[in-house]
């Protein structure tokens, strides 16, 4: 294990009991040597994990970070969703009989974080932690739809793109894919992932009004068609809508 990071950890430990504390305070309760104390410091400050404030020329004190508060909404907003998602999920996949997934983006790709099987007996493989690339799916793709231009240049910086079934991606007609996708409210995938899958998402907004994840419906591609697929288009939406305004959403 990295005893730098575990020393660092240690360090944030500190403070669930203290506001603020000095480095030499840092040192006596750590035991760790001060040089070495301050290089951690330095680099917990430089991420945001720390503020320092300079209370004398020679003495300073430490302090939570906001980025700690950053991660700990994302962590409670992420377990809200979930708890929040699973019963319209289930109650979706039953009124449709398809696999219901849902999806959000995390360090640049798109990760399943909830997952609800159908009750056929040939259904969708995938697991909960599986991660895409975001301009692969219909739930990635609905995710990416609602980035700004700045975060979609660098998902689709690469040379070239493929899908998971190894067809290449055209950037125009993906770009124009994006608008396509943000303008109608839902996404539609085939054979992006799997072959002979078809995929369709829908947007989850929180009450800041921003998409934090896609309710994604997969199975067979010969299942989405007709009147079934319109079916599925009007419940998905629905139920989407649903989960958005338990987190909060005000818009329509």
């Amino acid at each position: 294990m990295n005893q730098s990071v575990i020393k660092a950890l240690g360090i944030l430990d500190l403070f669930v009991e203290e506001k603020e504390l000095s480095l030499q305070e840092i040192a006596d309760i750590s035991g760790i040597p001060k040089p070495t104390a301050y290089r951690l410091l330095s680099t917990l400050e430089n991420c945001g994990m720390l503020y320092k404030v300079k209370v004398s020329t020679h003495d300073s004190r430490y302090g939570l970070g906001l980025k700690l508060l950053e991660l700990g909404n994302l962590v409670s907003e992420r377990l809200e969703l979930r708890e929040i998602a699973v019963p319209f999920m289930e109650r979706l996949a039953k009124e449709i009989n398809e696999v219901i997934h849902l999806v959000i983006p995390y360090q640049q790709e798109a990760t399943y974080i909830e997952k609800v099987n159908s009750r056929r007996a040939l259904s969708l493989h995938t697991k909960v932690g599986r991660s895409t690339p975001l301009y692969v799916g219909s739930g990635p793709k609905m995710l990416l739809a609602y980035m700004n231009e700045k975060e979609q240049q660098a998902i689709l910086q690469a040379p070239v793109l493929y899908t998971l079934t190894n067809r290449k991606i055209d950037k125009d007609e993906l770009v124009k894919e994006l608008r396509e996708i943000r303008k109608q409210q839902f996404s539609l995938s085939i054979d992006e992932q799997d072959g002979d899958t078809t995929g369709l998402s829908f947007p989850i907004f929180n009450f800041e009004n921003k998409v934090i994840a896609a309710l994604a419906i997969s199975g067979l591609s010969s299942r989405f068609n007709g009147e079934k697929l319109e079916r599925m288009k009007e419940l998905g939406s629905k139920t989407a809508k649903c989960i958005s305004k338990q987190l909060g959403f005000r818009g329509k």
